[in-house]
C-alpha cells in the first residue's frame, strides 16, 4: 500500500493534512480570520488557497485550468433570453371568467 500525500494547510503551516481530507480541513480559515482574509481561493479548484497578491499569477499556471476550460468548450452555456415576458397560460386564465366555487358543508 503507497502511503498517502500530505498537504500543508494554507492558514496554519504547522498542520499537514492527508490529501484526501484537504477540503474538509479547509475549514480551518475560520480559526485562523486574519491570515484568512489575506489568502483567496483559486477559481478553479476549491482545495488552492494562496496569498491575494499571488492569485492571478497560481490561476494562469494552475494544473486544473485545462481541464476547466476544456469543459467549457465542449459544452458552451446558452444565455437565456426570454421571448415572451408573460407566461401563456397566465393570459388564458385571466382573459376566461372563473366561476366562484360552490363551499360544501358537512351534511349537503
Amino acid at each position: 500500500m503507497e502511503p498517502e500525500a500530505f498537504e500543508i494547510c494554507p492558514y496554519d503551516p504547522h498542520h499537514r493534512i492527508p490529501l484526501s481530507r484537504f477540503q474538509y480541513h479547509l475549514a480551518c480559515r475560520r480559526k485562523n480570520p486574519k491570515k484568512a482574509k489575506k489568502m483567496a481561493i483559486c477559481k478553479y479548484n476549491a482545495c488552492h488557497v494562496v496569498p491575494i497578491k499571488k492569485l492571478e499569477e497560481h490561476e494562469a499556471v494552475c494544473v486544473n485550468r485545462s481541464s476547466v476550460e476544456e469543459q467549457d468548450t465542449e459544452n458552451p452555456l446558452k444565455t437565456f433570453v426570454p421571448q415572451k415576458l408573460v407566461c401563456e397560460n397566465d393570459t388564458k386564465e385571466s382573459a376566461r371568467e372563473i366561476s366562484p366555487q360552490k363551499i360544501l358543508r358537512p351534511g349537503q
